[in-house]
């Protein structure tokens, strides 16, 4: 029983993880546009390879985040990343919890 309840902790740790981990991927690449970057470099080639498929859903399914030139995919995104950190987490952490309950 222990090793579940060390491997559900370990999994919403590592869940947590991925999630900032994306959060920050997301507001460096939504920084980088600001200084117009080299098209070319390697770095945002590989930002805009993990971020612009999530942030052309965005805007396909939510057009109005695209206001007179202000993309604000970025900021759904991360409010996206951020809600679904804290409810898989939670979820994750309150079924350990019970787990350990019902096994005491």
């Amino acid at each position: 029983m222990f090793l579940l309840f060390t491997i559900l902790s370990a999994a919403g740790h590592v869940a947590h993880y991925i999630f900032s981990a994306y959060t920050w991927v997301v507001i460096i690449s939504a920084l980088i546009t600001w200084v117009r970057p080299d098209p070319y470099n390697p770095i945002v080639r590989t930002l805009r390879a993990l971020t612009e498929p999530v942030f052309w859903r965005v805007r396909r399914y939510l057009p109005f985040t695209y206001i007179n030139g202000l993309d604000l995919s970025p900021v759904v995104v991360i409010l996206a990343l951020q809600f679904l950190d804290i409810i898989l987490v939670r979820c994750v952490g309150y079924l350990e919890l019970q787990l350990r309950i019902l096994g005491a």
